[in-house]
């Protein structure tokens, strides 16, 4: 069986020079999700991975079926995509956060929706597809996570990749947060991998560095102690997502150090308690945010923030108080984010009268597409670019790395930071991203193109 596996690419990517320098490589790590589908496929499958940001997507291909993954923001690309091969007659299987979230509607696109994880579910997808009775919603509990098959990485051109493999040691997680598509995908649980299959897996790998692609790898932290004491005497480095809650376990913080960490991404989302308790999460706590950096940097660790604008406690004097306490912790690196009411969550359905943008190819966390309460959605979008542009200039990258310089351990994670920062600089330049800072000054007279909403997600 010829099986042909597809991540579709954004619009902006396909238009404005996918293969140009600053194409996202940086970002760019192994496709886990349709690696894991390769992984659950029989052994005499045939089995071809396309990643439409890298390749083109060979439309004419002799293939006898083709499996397409998408979260929300891709989700109209992945449509064109299934029903220009279904045209062909060729049977289409869509997968992924979005048509999990939003199966009645993505149905219509495909053949069928598996609505889950993959395992479990895909080889019965196959077997329904070779007898000709392929068809409706697969849905999948969550399957367990032992056995799992190593990813078959060489399906994928590792020159178009950071070197940086990709492991998953733990899927979902438990917190309840209102506007989290995974919390509403995994059902707020986590599960996790039996840790010698992950310390296996971990070995095996071509390079020193990866990512732990958890959603939250700390979540269980009986789990995450074993697996860190497993890790140490590897001698790898790695990067993960955690909640800064890690802190009130020094401990903890330690043998993650002390294991290869280097770095988390913390979704800190913003730096109003009011804010927090709105959208329902509780794991972190504003006043301690300043304490918990310290601790990780103590231990050799970076701290990429996420930060959210669009909050309802949000006005237009956010933005630069936001910039300053970024500048104030030593926040290493930022991902900014427009809140975003994705489709599936309970704040989508609490903000449905506000929302006044139903493309989904705006769901990218960088396009205001909904009325906030106390600014307009102008003033939401310049006042995100204006922040992206400001914390990325070279002068506060160049001082944010003299002053990681001075932290202990810093060699070990100075080359991460330093990439990570230039390609989000090299993002910023790219796109051309500007903006204003709306508590300062009005729209300006000839604003910039970026500074509408119509920024890239990648």
């Amino acid at each position: 069986m010829k099986i042909l596996l597809i991540a579709p690419a954004s619009g902006n990517w396909r238009h404005v020079g996918r293969h140009r320098l600053l194409n996202g490589r940086t970002f760019r790590f192994s496709l886990l999700s349709l690696l894991s589908v390769a992984a659950a496929s029989p052994a005499d499958a045939d089995v071809r991975i396309v990643d439409e940001q890298i390749d083109d997507i060979p439309w004419e291909a002799d293939v006898d079926l083709v499996g397409i993954t998408c979260m929300t923001a891709l989700a109209p690309r992945a449509y064109e995509i299934a029903d220009r091969f279904r045209r062909r007659g060729i049977p289409v299987v869509l997968g992924g956060m979005h048509p999990t979230l939003c199966p009645e509607e993505a149905v219509q696109h495909a053949d069928a929706i598996v609505a889950g994880e993959a395992e479990g579910t895909w080889p019965k997808v196959l077997e329904d597809a070779r007898q000709g009775r392929l068809g409706g919603i697969y849905w999948n509990d969550a399957p367990s996570l032992a056995g799992l098959k190593t990813p078959p990485r060489h399906l994928l051109a590792p020159h178009q990749y950071a070197p940086v493999s990709a492991v998953q040691a733990t899927r979902g997680c438990p917190h309840g947060c209102d506007f989290c598509a995974i919390a509403a995908f995994s059902r707020r649980t986590q599960r996790q991998r039996p840790v010698d299959e992950v310390i296996a897996e971990v070995q095996d790998l071509p390079t020193r560095w990866f990512i732990f692609v958890d959603d939250n790898l700390t979540a269980d932290r009986t789990y995450a102690r074993r697996l860190f004491a497993a890790l140490r005497p590897l001698g790898k480095r790695w990067v993960t997502q955690s909640t800064l809650s890690i802190a009130d376990d020094p401990e903890l913080v330690r043998m993650m150090a002390d294991a290869g960490c280097v770095g988390i991404f913390a979704g800190l989302e913003t730096f109003n308690s009011d804010n927090l308790g709105s959208v329902n999460k509780t794991c972190h706590r504003v006043d301690q945010y300043r304490a918990a950096i310290q601790l990780l940097h103590q231990h050799g660790m970076t701290v990429e923030a996420g930060i959210v604008f669009g909050f309802d406690g949000d006005g237009p004097d956010v933005f630069r108080r936001t910039l300053a306490t970024l500048d104030d912790l030593e926040v290493d690196v930022v991902q900014v984010s427009i809140f975003t009411p994705l489709p599936g969550t309970p704040r989508a359905a609490l903000l449905d009268e506000r929302i006044f943008d139903r493309d989904w190819a705006h769901y990218d966390f960088h396009h205001a597409v909904f009325r906030p309460a106390n600014m307009s959605a102008r003033d939401l979008q310049a006042g995100h670019d204006w922040v992206t542009r400001e914390f990325y200039r070279p002068r506060r990258i160049l001082r944010r790395l003299w002053r990681h310089l001075r932290r202990p351990g810093a060699w070990a994670s100075l080359i991460y930071l330093a990439a990570i920062n230039f390609a989000y600089f090299g993002r910023t330049w790219h796109w051309q991203i500007r903006g204003w800072d709306p508590a300062q000054t009005s729209m300006p007279a000839r604003p910039h193109r970026a500074s509408e909403p119509c920024i890239a997600a990648e």
